[in-house]
Formats: structure tokens, C-alpha cells, sequence
């Protein structure tokens, strides 16, 4: 289930622009972004490929996105890599399908797809540095219709999450590396279907630092927390932060089921500080 509370993040980006429009002190330009397919399609690289910034252009840029298990209105962030790149490819095993019975005269994809499963765990473990954070998951495993029946295909959806750029095209690497040679020492063909790759979103100091001490002097000392480890999952603002500086800022969701959960919850009582924050950010940037 994709629930991220996007209903609620586009209400608060709506209430700061209806709030400035408000403000007769207000003076400045300000573009409000209403970035659309955030999954899958990577809605942030189309929005730039489009003229988006060329349209509109920016000296900084900012994103607030809510995160559950932080205290409800705290905002936290850190300069520098703060979620993991993302990519994925779906990989098809070529086989040689047959009876369950007959074993020797097939090449059995799901032998083939498990050797793959099994050697992608010491990718991240033997190929990359402990310092770098990185996952490799295999999240499905798709082949046959039968107990009997020795399939001609299996399909495996794979992940892979880095902060580093050099890191990340490591592991695309190895990635195909590993899964071609598994499939050759079985005498079964491969093939790779890449599909839309995010890159690291990568903070830059100054404007963290200039979210820090206005969220600090609008709403408090105990409104906002450092972040002290990145996020492993990924988000498509990353494409805006490698053409304008800018900040990925999170607020706190509070005691809610995780993100992408059957029973999460956007919290309504965060919208109001959300709306402010993107409102004196506005203002306080642009005085």
C-alpha cells in the first residue's frame, strides 16, 4: 500500500501559498511545486526534463515530508545524504521447462533464481565498504504454476539502495555480474529489464542550516532534532537537489503505523505546523 500522507503534504504546500497570498508585508517570488508520481515514474526527473526549473527558476529548494515514530510537529533533518538512492531491474531466467519427474533433461529457472537469491546476500557483505550503507533485496520470486511442472521462466524483482554514487553503480554492476554467471553455470540464459533509478538526496548544508534556525526561532529549542543516520528508502526530490540546493525536511508524524502500511495514518494535527513552516521558511528566506 502506498500511504505517505501525499493528500496531506499537498494541503499544508496549499495553505502557506493561500497564506502568502494573504500577507500584504510579503515580498518575493516564490514557486510552490506539486510534484506528482513521487513512486514508480519518478514524477521530480519528468517535472525537470519538462522545463521545470528552466520556467521556474530557484535559488533554493525545500520538501517536508512526514515520518511516523517522531514526536508529533518535531522536524528533523541533516545536511548531507539523508535517503538512499534507488534502483530496480527485473531479471527473467531463461530455462529449459519439463516434468517434475524428468529433472535431467530440463534447466530448471527456479534452481537457477535461487542460486541467484542466494549469492546476491554477500553482495553487499563482501563487495562494499561496512562504512557505506547499501541494500540489495530481492522483494519477489515469481515461476511456475505447479508442484510437478518444471517452468520454462522465473522472474525476480530486485532493489538497490546506496548513498554513495560510486557505491551505486557498484552494485549495478555486481548485480548483473552475479546473476549472469549464476544463470551460465547452469546453462540457462538471462535478461535485465532496468527500470527508473533515483539518485541519493543529498542535503546542502546551508540550506539545512537556514531551515534549522527558523524552525528553532518560529516554533521553539525543542521543535526540531538532528537526524543523526540517513534513510535508507528513497525519494524522487533528490532530482531537484542536484540542480538547486535545497532541504528534505521531515516532521514528525508521531505514534503512527510505518509508511506504506495497510493501517497508517496521516496525522491532521501536523498540517497547521507544516503549512507554517513552508509559510515562515517563505518569508524568513526571502526578508
Amino acid at each position: 500500500m502506498h500511504a505517505c500522507g501525499h493528500d496531506g503534504h499537498t494541503s499544508m504546500l496549499l495553505g502557506a501559498a493561500w497564506a502568502l497570498s494573504r500577507d500584504k508585508s510579503f515580498s518575493g517570488t516564490v514557486h510552490f511545486i506539486f510534484q506528482p508520481a513521487e513512486e514508480n515514474f519518478g514524477g521530480g526527473k519528468l517535472m525537470i526534463e519538462d522545463g521545470l526549473l528552466e520556467r521556474f527558476p530557484c535559488d533554493q529548494v525545500f520538501a517536508l515530508h512526514n515520518w511516523p515514530g517522531i514526536p508529533t510537529g518535531t522536524f528533523t533533518t541533516r545536511a548531507g545524504p539523508i535517503a538512499a538512492s534507488i534502483d530496480v531491474v527485473t531479471v527473467t531466467v531463461k530455462g529449459k521447462g519439463g516434468h517434475g519427474a524428468q529433472p535431467e533433461l530440463t534447466i530448471d529457472p527456479v534452481v537457477v533464481g535461487s542460486s541467484i537469491v542466494m549469492a546476491l546476500q554477500t553482495l553487499v557483505s563482501r563487495n562494499i565498504s561496512p562504512h557505506q550503507p547499501a541494500v540489495v533485496t530481492v522483494g519477489a520470486f515469481l515461476a511456475g504454476s505447479a508442484s510437478n511442472i518444471i517452468p520454462d521462466t522465473a522472474v525476480l524483482e530486485i532493489s538497490m539502495r546506496a548513498m554513495n554514487p560510486k557505491v551505486r553503480e557498484e552494485i549495478r554492476e555486481r548485480v548483473e555480474q552475479i546473476a549472469t554467471f549464476q544463470a551460465k553455470s547452469y546453462g540457462a540464459d538471462i535478461s535485465f529489464d532496468w527500470h527508473v533509478g533515483y539518485p541519493a538526496t543529498i542535503n546542502d548544508r546551508r540550506a539545512v542550516e537556514a531551515a534549522k534556525s527558523m524552525i528553532v526561532q518560529r516554533f521553539g529549542e525543542d521543535a526540531f532534532v538532528d537526524l543523526d543516520l540517513p534513510l535508507m528508502g528513497s525519494e524522487d526530490f533528490s532530482f531537484l537537489l542536484e540542480k538547486v540546493p535545497g532541504a528534505y525536511v521531515l516532521i514528525g508524524n508521531g505514534d503512527s503505523a510505518g509508511l506504506h502500511t495497510t493501517t497508517y495514518d496521516f496525522n491532521d494535527d501536523i498540517l497547521e505546523r507544516g503549512t507554517m513552516y513552508f509559510y515562515y521558511l517563505a518569508k524568513d528566506r526571502l526578508a
